[in-house]
């Protein structure tokens, strides 16, 4: 009797592990949001590709390429909500307490600034214009991931300006303020950590 007893609670406590495990693993799961698999990508501006060529080669190749039309005049905007969206517009996302940080892999031959942008005061919309805290994607003609702390986006890059809130967060806007007719950006991952 006390080996079936064992038996049945040795089965019971796998099957706990087990349940555990994978709920463990959903949740992880749920923290990390790479935004080239999971988001619609928009463009803007002089660049060879448009949202939906972007989008295809992002679905097929996992990637986001984006490259400048000869002689460009004004701005290439790349831009992609945090949650996903059929428009280049929606309600801002709430990140966790616990989200330190987002990661980027990504080859650029121009500096890209990479905005990310909030949402409304009432954090409803979000709105063109508004807080735009950023940081500076330097130059990497090889794919490198970089990992930038919530804490180093600063209100116009200004290392005194006001901070992001990743509570109101609506996109990032990869934004290449002066671009080349070479000027070339991928992008692998854009991970939410």
């Amino acid at each position: 009797m006390k080996s079936s007893i064992a038996i049945i609670g040795l089965f019971l406590s796998s099957i706990l592990y087990v349940v555990m495990g994978f709920a463990f693993a959903e949740e992880k799961t749920k923290s990390r949001i790479d935004l080239v698999k999971t988001s619609t990508w928009f463009i803007a501006g002089p660049a060879n590709e448009n949202q939906e060529t972007i989008n295809t080669i992002r679905k097929e190749k996992g990637i986001v390429r984006v490259t400048a039309k000869e002689s460009p005049i004004g701005e290439i905007e790349l831009n992609v909500m945090i949650t996903e969206s059929d428009s280049n517009d929606g309600a801002p996302t709430n990140l966790s307490q616990n989200s330190k940080y987002v990661s980027i892999t990504y080859k650029s031959n121009q500096l890209i600034k990479l905005q990310a942008r909030e949402g409304n005061a009432e954090g409803t919309g979000c709105v063109h214009g508004g807080s735009h805290p950023r940081v500076d994607l330097p130059i990497s003609e090889k794919f490198n991931t970089i990992k930038i702390p919530w804490t180093n986006f600063r209100q116009d890059g200004n290392p005194n300006g006001k901070l992001l809130n990743i509570h109101n967060l609506c996109k990032f806007n990869f934004v290449n303020y002066n671009p080349s007719s070479e000027a070339v950006l991928e992008i692998k991952s854009v991970i939410i950590e």
